[in-house]
């Protein structure tokens, strides 16, 4: 599997040194992914690690171009189903998350499982809070607003998302459920991006056995 770079930042860098672990050839890595050569783009699986904008920019041209994409950028949420139906009529599979972290898709299972219980027994109220480095670009995160999808799906309310951004924190997300009586938090920590990185990468490997558009968290226990 030959894999392409996009966005050459801290993420793009650490994506580089995951595939060198796992013998992958990373034949590639760019801060313009449309001057890749167009031919080289047909063999290769893209990850791309950028910023909303230039997501939004070069969404097309990576399902017109590329074997396969996985996309770890947030921020574009509000066009995500142009972007979805976009892949689809290319044909191009995408892999896409809010965070690729292991820990952070178990994270999303449990937030599930308590939503559930707790809606059923009935009484409580969530919130949602996430911690993020200075340079984070969107507010609030991409992973605490899928957080808050879950218990909005789940209880039928948007719980309340608070943000910080500070310092070099990789990420922090806490799930509360506040009761007359107690409260219950689900807290995971993110000690550096490198499970980012692994994460995607691992997203690239799977688009070898799938054709469509998935979310991450879907997939990753499926194998």
């Amino acid at each position: 599997m030959k894999i392409i770079i996009s966005g050459y930042g801290k993420m793009g860098h650490m994506v580089e040194n995951n595939l060198k672990l796992r013998g992958l050839e990373c034949a590639g890595a760019s801060e313009d992914i449309t001057s890749v050569d167009q031919q080289l783009a047909k063999e290769c699986v893209c990850i791309d690690f950028t910023t909303p904008s230039a997501f939004r920019a070069n969404y097309k041209f990576l399902a017109e171009h590329f074997k396969a994409v996985v996309v770890g950028t947030t921020g574009w949420n509000d066009i995500k189903d142009e972007v979805i139906s976009y892949f689809k009529e290319c044909g191009t599979t995408m892999i896409y998350a809010s965070n690729f972290s292991i820990g952070v898709n178990v994270f999303f299972a449990a937030s599930d499982f308590l939503s559930k219980m707790l809606a059923e027994a009935g009484g409580y109220g969530a919130f949602v809070e996430e911690k993020h480095h200075i340079h984070k670009l969107d507010r609030p995160s991409g992973t605490a607003k899928s957080i808050a999808d879950i218990v909005e799906a789940n209880t039928g309310v948007a719980p309340d998302i608070a943000s910080v951004r500070c310092g070099e924190i990789p990420g922090i997300h806490t799930l509360g459920f506040e009761g007359a009586n107690d409260r219950i938090t689900l807290t995971h920590e993110a000690f550096s991006r490198e499970g980012f990185a692994a994460g995607a990468v691992e997203a690239a490997l799977r688009t070898e056995s799938l054709d469509g558009v998935f979310e991450f968290k879907d997939i990753i226990f499926n194998r």
